[in-house]
């Protein structure tokens, strides 16, 4: 009677366990993580500002005088300002180069120095402006121990390159044209080619 009494005890006692153990069993769902959307966004530099900086290049001068012509190292500095329309911009620039190129084998004649005011017109085209430039000259010569000088016009064409939205880098082609240079009766041509770097602030 006491073995009966103890199975139907032990029976009774694990029952639930073995009801827990062979049922149905819950999931708990694992929420999920959506991966971040990284959008990519371009950013198209505003030219908008001042700038200033410095020019290094080359520079051909020819006359109308048989002989009275050469070339040599032409540099300075510029600054100015442009203002960003959208896909036009425009702006105006001053600049300054030295220069000590011989115009005869004598080393009598050599031209000194060019200003320039000019006016500038191109297209946005990201990170490089590429432009048209024109304006007003003055030039300084040496001949035969004589100071001389008068102002003309040019025209060319550069463009600038945004490495980052403070420092550009480009170059730049000028034409240039003084007609009777200090009432000599030479008319003077010049080329320049120069390489650019400029800080904006």
């Amino acid at each position: 009677m006491k073995h009966i009494s103890a199975m139907a005890l032990g029976t009774a006692l694990l029952a639930p366990m073995a009801a827990q153990a062979g049922g149905p069993t819950t999931v708990v769902a694992e929420p999920v993580v959506a991966a971040p959307v990284v959008e990519v966004v371009t950013v198209t530099p505003d030219w908008t500002g001042w700038y200033g900086g410095a020019a290094l290049g080359y520079a051909d001068v020819s006359s109308s005088v048989d002989g009275l012509d050469g070339s040599g190292v032409i540099g300075g500095f510029f600054g100015g300002y442009r203002q960003d329309f959208g896909q036009f911009v425009g702006g105006v620039e001053l600049d300054y180069d030295w220069t000590n190129t011989d115009l005869n084998d004598a080393g009598s004649a050599t031209l000194d120095s060019v200003y320039r005011l000019k006016l500038q017109a191109g297209g946005d085209l990201g990170q490089t402006f590429l432009y048209g430039t024109a304006g007003w000259a003055w030039a300084d010569a040496t001949v035969a121990g004589q100071g001389l000088s008068d102002n003309g016009w040019f025209a060319g064409v550069g463009a600038d390159y945004a490495i980052n939205d403070r420092w550009l880098v480009g170059g730049e082609v000028l034409w240039h044209q003084f007609d009777d240079f200090d009432n000599t009766g030479i008319d003077i041509d010049a080329t320049t080619f120069k390489v650019r770097a400029a800080y904006r602030f």
